[in-house]
């Protein structure tokens, strides 16, 4: 047995850790985010959807953290939506929102952040940044237009409801999303 690897070995281990509790921060730090995206709401007339930062917040914690981590901090804030913590927006919680008309938006956020995280890469350029931001909003949408679909039996009227009222919005946040992710991205998954 050779005694000379054996501290290179044990010193992998703390690094390990620390390598883990930094993700684990990392990954409860983006929830807390979209918990306070989700709190900025402004009512739209004509439609049950509410315009949020939720969205932004969900292309931005995909595209810095990556696929893994963005999906679990996104599962992380749907299970403190569920326990009864007041996270979705404006104070929601509950299984009652993900029923509801905004239900779709929030089941789709763990997916969308995947994907952003997955097409965004570890060193996105400016198109691979965009492009990978409007798929993550994209999904958002399919999700909660086919919630409202579902629920109002009109596919055409979720439509208008669900993603018409928001494109110009949502235009604006893919490229706030893919500028965050092109400045700060690659140096915080270095950190992870």
């Amino acid at each position: 047995m050779d005694l000379r690897n054996q501290p290179a070995a044990s010193a992998a281990l703390p690094t390990s850790t620390s390598s883990t509790m930094r993700s684990v921060l990392a990954i409860a730090l983006a929830a807390l985010l979209v918990s306070v995206a989700a709190q900025v709401v402004v009512p739209l007339p004509l439609t049950p959807i509410p315009f949020t930062l939720q969205p932004l917040a969900v292309l931005v914690v995909g595209g810095v953290l990556g696929a893994r981590r963005g999906a679990a901090a996104l599962a992380l804030y749907l299970a403190m939506g569920l326990v009864g913590l007041p996270v979705f927006a404006a104070g929601g919680s509950g299984v009652a929102r993900l029923m509801g008309p905004t239900g779709g938006y929030l089941l789709a956020f763990p997916v969308a952040a995947a994907a952003t995280g997955a097409l965004a890469g570890i060193q996105p350029g400016l198109l691979r940044a965009l492009s990978a931001c409007a798929v993550g909003m994209v999904l958002i949408h399919i999700g909660g237009t086919a919630q409202l679909a579902a629920l109002g039996g009109d596919a055409v009227a979720a439509y208008r409801l669900a993603f018409v009222p928001f494109l110009t919005g949502d235009l604006l946040k893919i490229g706030l999303a893919a500028a965050v992710v092109l400045l700060a991205g690659p140096a915080l998954r270095a950190k992870l």
